[in-house]
């Protein structure tokens, strides 16, 4: 199985803390959709061995496409991949652009569904309107509840999105959140701590003592107050900022971190196919005009043996599946397995990790570190 991934390099507004590639000038929206089709045509024979189980429009900001250019860009993917029956097609949301009146009288949701549309990503972030002017999203409060109501009378399979550690918000605010999260019993629920990106505006902002810096010890502290009400409401935590309900795990989600073969289009867009990482150029106008000449804006790069090792410990040490012992000797040899048991053993020690049938996981408490853990367990590229 494999996946599609779609980037929608388009927002209405930028947010402070973003670092995704994006334009907040639409006049080329058109001329990259159909580049768009153009570069899903042009890469067809990387999956002809694999059938599509997911489809995602990320960004930018996906929902500022109308119902034609979604439907169009679906239906080139079924035009030149083989798909299978009942794909997960995920597309990302604002709030605002769903309870526009522009899309309320066409019934947004319906139109959704139409084109192929079944599952819905909304990036609520917050449902207080001091976070929310903080990050600079371009909704409301209100727009914030209001849109998953709406979503809910037409859709099964939401996830929200919610931010943690903004400077400002304490923890009782932050329950709060989780709280009206809970409220409406969704399926699926993605949440991040506010990360300070390079070249954005909360970057120079701190820089210039406009607005306190992240506090990684309260980010923490959210992140556990997180994980304790979610659990307690009976999603799994099946992977880091990834909470299911049973049966509604992002099969997009999943596929990456289980190191499936995916596919990007658009611009700034990644791939993997287990031995080749690739990335499109980060420019709308290099990927029109690289595009209009019938080329792709692609850079690839193989990845050594030790790199699929490190790869494969960084994502798995992610999710409730871990990293397999038995997986790695097969895969990599007993040199890296060896390497895996004398790292990890301080880690076990100091219980941020654990094992489990031959697997190693996090604890709760590695969780929130898990990366830098993943970190300390790569191997220096031996040029394998």
């Amino acid at each position: 199985m494999s996946g599609i991934y779609i980037h929608v390099p388009f927002c209405k507004q930028a947010c402070h803390y973003c670092d995704f590639h994006f334009s907040t000038q639409m006049d080329k929206r058109e001329q990259m959709v159909r580049m768009l089709q153009k570069e899903i045509e042009l890469r067809k024979d990387e999956l002809q061995h694999h059938e599509v189980e997911t489809i995602y429009f990320g960004g930018g900001t996906p929902s500022v496409l109308n119902l034609d250019e979604i439907k169009v860009l679906i239906a080139t993917v079924y035009e030149h991949y083989k798909v299978v029956d009942n794909p997960e097609i995920t597309l990302e949301a604002n709030p605002d652009d769903l309870v526009s009146s522009r899309t309320q009288s066409s019934n947004v949701f319906q139109g959704y569904g139409k084109v192929g549309i079944n599952r819905l990503s909304i990036g609520i972030q917050s449902f207080f309107d001091e976070d929310l002017k903080f990050m600079n999203r371009a909704h409301n409060a209100i727009e914030a509840e209001k849109c998953i109501i709406g979503a809910k009378e037409h859709f099964e399979n939401i996830s929200i999105d919610l931010i943690y550690g903004v400077p400002g918000m304490d923890n009782d605010r932050w329950k709060a959140n989780i709280g009206k999260a809970l409220k409406f019993q969704l399926p699926h629920i993605s949440s991040y701590a506010l990360t300070v990106e390079p070249r954005t505006a909360l970057k120079k902002f701190i820089e210039k003592g406009i607005v306190p810096d992240v506090d990684d010890a309260q980010a923490e502290r959210q992140f556990h107050i997180l994980l304790e009400m979610l659990e307690k409401d009976g999603y799994v935590n099946y992977e880091i900022s990834n909470f299911g309900k049973p049966g509604f795990f992002s099969k997009n989600n999943t596929s990456y971190w289980q190191g499936k073969t995916y596919i990007g289009i658009g611009p700034s867009a990644h791939s993997f196919d287990g031995t080749q990482r690739g990335w499109n150029v980060r420019n709308n106008i290099k990927y029109i005009k690289t595009l209009e000449k019938g080329e792709l804006p692609i850079e690839k790069e193989s990845l050594s043996i030790t790199d699929q090792y490190n790869e494969y410990v960084m994502t798995g040490l992610r999710t409730i599946w871990g990293v397999s012992k038995e997986q790695v000797r097969d895969r990599f040899g007993k040199q890296y397995l060896n390497y895996l048991n004398v790292q990890s053993q301080r880690f076990l020690d100091a219980h941020l990790l654990f094992e489990d049938e031959g697997r190693l996981l996090a604890t709760k408490r590695g969780k929130f570190l898990v990366d830098g853990i993943a970190s300390d367990l790569f191997m220096l590229n031996l040029g394998q």
